[in-house]
């Protein structure tokens, strides 16, 4: 589950990180009153599940309550990377003299903590990283260990993070860390860690994802829902029992399994597509749910044709072409459906697909053919 950034803050303060004071709003009047409240000059920042809302115009300087209305009126509402603004975060100006990047997460292929921290932190980190890989530092951390106190110190050196806040930039690395494994973190990032004009270092920003498998060793985390406006999309899928993400391609997918879904979303960008979804029905997946899943997709207009990969164990492949059968007879569907079924009784539903009277329905042998048919299908819808 991925947090606003105010989330984050409250959290890191939780934990002992530095953080701006601030306030939300959910109105221009509401930031208004949020910066008379705070005094002085304040950032009101967009508060969406997505980067760069620096360069989108989603985050502006207010010299005091009258702009900082005008700043909110323009930001809620806004649209950035396809996510609508219905909330803003108004805190004080801080004194930047630098700024840095620090981020924790895990590192699957060697099982342990990853830590990425760099001096040349702010909007263009990712340039930074391609053009200047020097000047990022990775560490890798053993999670039985933990960050030790040498191993801050090492990473502050390192990434030539300024001499005179060391131990303190070592704190707040200690203290992010902290964070990361005792509030069962997939990733915290922070861009920037700032030094202030004082000396201070303070997180400027978060970017937080908890896992929420943990959530039970956190009932508190259930009031961080609560802020979410839940695409319509996504609700209907949930309610569903579906795992639906929303993707910004043309492909709609259809798997049983998130790890062949994944796979599926590779193939079908290795032949040159872009998927529009990731749609995980589960394993048993019956009829009804196949025609579940394909009746979101319905909702979704930027679908141009939709891949179903099915490898059957316990999802039976009979039942998964019953279900595209119903949904044809059933639902209005305006695109291709390009089928792969493979495993517990295969045969069975590639003969139920022949029967069905469409030209809407396409086989499939392997993935990559079924990619490169889906594919070629939206390229020309």
């Amino acid at each position: 589950m991925d947090l606003f950034e105010y989330q984050g803050k409250s959290l890191f303060a939780r934990m002992g990180v530095p953080v701006p004071e601030g306030r939300e709003a959910r109105t221009p009047d509401a930031a208004r009153a949020a910066a008379e409240d705070l005094g002085g000059r304040v950032v009101v920042k967009a508060q969406v599940q997505v980067g760069g809302r620096g360069k989108a115009g989603g985050i502006k300087l207010a010299d005091g309550p009258d702009e900082a209305f005008k700043h909110a009126t323009d930001i809620l509402g806004m649209d950035i990377k396809g996510h609508t603004v219905h909330l803003v975060w108004v805190e004080k100006a801080s004194d930047i003299a630098a700024e840095y990047y620090v981020s924790f997460t895990l590192d699957r292929g060697v099982k342990k903590h990853l830590a990425i921290v760099s001096a040349r932190g702010g909007m263009d980190i990712e340039a930074v990283a391609v053009d200047e890989p020097d000047a990022v530092v990775k560490m890798h951390i053993d999670p039985v260990v933990g960050l030790t106190n040498w191993q801050a110190s090492e990473i502050v050196y390192r990434a030539k993070l300024d001499r005179a806040s060391a131990r303190k930039a070592a704190a707040a690395l200690r203290k992010l860390y902290a964070a990361f494994v005792s509030l069962d973190c997939d990733l915290v990032e922070v861009n920037p860690l700032i030094l202030t004009g004082d000396g201070e270092v303070v997180a400027l920003d978060s970017k937080v994802t908890l896992d929420s498998n943990a959530f039970f060793r956190h009932p508190d985390f259930e009031e961080f829902r609560a802020a979410f406006v839940e695409e319509p999309m996504e609700k209907m899928a949930r309610e569903r029992g579906l795992n639906f993400i929303k993707l910004d391609g043309s492909v709609g997918i259809i798997g049983n399994g998130a790890g062949l879904v994944m796979s599926t979303l590779d193939v079908v960008s290795l032949v040159g597509g872009a998927a529009s979804n990731f749609l995980d029905v589960g394993g048993g997946a019956g009829a009804d749910t196949i025609t579940n899943a394909l009746d979101v997709l319905t909702k979704d207009p930027t679908v141009k044709s939709v891949l179903i990969n099915i490898f059957g164990g316990i999802t039976r492949c009979d039942l998964v072409a019953q279900g595209i059968a119903e949904a044809l007879d059933g639902l209005e569907l305006r695109w291709p459906i390009v089928v792969r079924l493979d495993g517990t009784n295969a045969v069975e539903g590639r003969e139920i697909l022949q029967g069905v009277v469409s030209d809407s329905v396409i086989p499939a042998e392997t993935m990559r053919e079924a990619a490169e048919k889906a594919v070629e299908l939206a390229e020309r819808g």
